[in-house]
């Protein structure tokens, strides 16, 4: 589990959230960590609520900031990933240096 330094989420409804980026999905949805929400209404001054955890749905988010030693985190797993599976497609070979020479052409050839 990777815990990162913290983020803000501003949802549509103008309300925010910041916490420790805890998880997130391919739909954005996120669970945050230690959280301060800010509510939406301002009526007399700000209002803020710490929670243990929050999950927030994708849909409902309007902004996210994220700290940029995280973006850099991601970027160079994404690059060393993309570099295992490169050596792993290199290593694949069946001998003489062929990938997609396999067991030949048993069976499949006419005779002449």
């Amino acid at each position: 589990m990777v815990r990162s330094p913290g983020e803000l989420v501003e949802l549509k409804n103008s309300e925010t959230f910041n916490g420790h980026l805890v998880a997130c999905d391919n739909y954005m949805n996120i669970t945050l960590r230690d959280v301060y929400q800010t509510s939406a209404v301002r009526i007399s001054g700000e209002q803020f609520w710490k929670m243990p955890e929050v999950y927030i749905k994708g849909s409902t988010i309007k902004y996210c900031r994220v700290v940029d030693t995280l973006i850099d985190t991601v970027r160079e797993a994404e690059e060393h990933a993309r570099k295992q599976r490169q050596q792993a497609a290199n290593h694949g070979h069946r001998g003489r240096n062929d990938a997609h020479r396999g067991r030949g052409h048993r069976g499949n050839r006419t005779r002449t």
